[in-house]
């Protein structure tokens, strides 16, 4: 069973982005609120796959993405950044740090699935 990590201060953000991918088969949902939890939980729990917000309290997203990147277990880690952020200066440093792929909320349910059904090799 494949696992993602859905990494977003907002728990009904999370909730979409679970829903969305539901139906992708033999997969299983981890969550974190912020990104010192969102690490944690890498650690313990070795997804195959994150989602990350940038903007949340504690650490952000982009801290937790050069932290995977920076890892030499995690490296090859896909991320998939979703924020509301779409000024092309943060895009860059996102792709600069190593996002795997970079999408903007509000996103399109399908295109998401698509995108990670695509990284998980589903």
């Amino acid at each position: 069973m494949k696992k993602i990590l859905i990494t977003d201060d907002s728990a009904t953000m999370r909730k979409m982005v679970m829903a969305a991918l539901r139906t992708l088969s033999d997969i299983s949902f981890l969550e974190a609120a912020n990104g010192l939890e969102a690490l944690e939980i890498i650690a313990i729990n070795r997804p195959d796959l994150v989602i990350l917000d940038i903007n949340m309290p504690d650490m952000n997203g982009m801290d937790v993405l050069r932290f995977i990147r920076n890892h030499q277990t995690f490296f090859n880690l896909p991320v998939i950044i979703l924020s509301t952020r779409s000024d092309d200066g943060i895009k860059t440093t996102a792709v600069e740090a190593g996002v795997t792929v970079y999408l903007t909320k509000p996103f399109q349910p399908n295109m998401l699935k698509e995108i990670v059904a695509q990284q998980l090799n589903l």
